[in-house]
């Protein structure tokens, strides 16, 4: 019977280079509609304009998922005036929630190993 030889090289790591600024990118995403939700839900209603321009954007390069708002009197309703209190809405989306943020990032990276 002849000899066989059989080598089996595994190495992920061209895999894993290539599929991790993707999951940075999907992570990111998760995070900024999750983010772009708590904002919309902490967000003081008037007539709705102001909520439903809440948006969010992904950096991918930045490695930063922003969440914002185009309506000029957003940083007002934010930040208050000296005739009106604040109220802020896209802070505490952004700071209010970091574990969740970070569980998220945590899932999809381990979903590339």
């Amino acid at each position: 019977m002849p000899e066989v030889e059989v080598i089996v090289e595994v190495d992920n790591l061209k895999k894993i280079q290539k599929l991790y600024p993707e999951a940075i990118a999907k992570a990111l995403e998760m995070i900024g509609l999750k983010a772009e939700g708590y904002a919309k839900k902490k967000c003081p209603v008037d007539t709705g304009n102001l909520r439903n321009s809440i948006t969010h954007r992904v950096q991918v390069e930045e490695k930063a998922a922003y969440i914002g708002t185009n309506v000029e009197y957003g940083p007002y309703v934010e930040m208050g005036t000296s005739k009106m209190d604040a109220r802020p809405f896209l802070k505490p989306a952004a700071t209010n929630h970091t574990s969740e943020y970070k569980a998220i990032f945590q899932s999809v990276l381990g979903e590339t190993t």
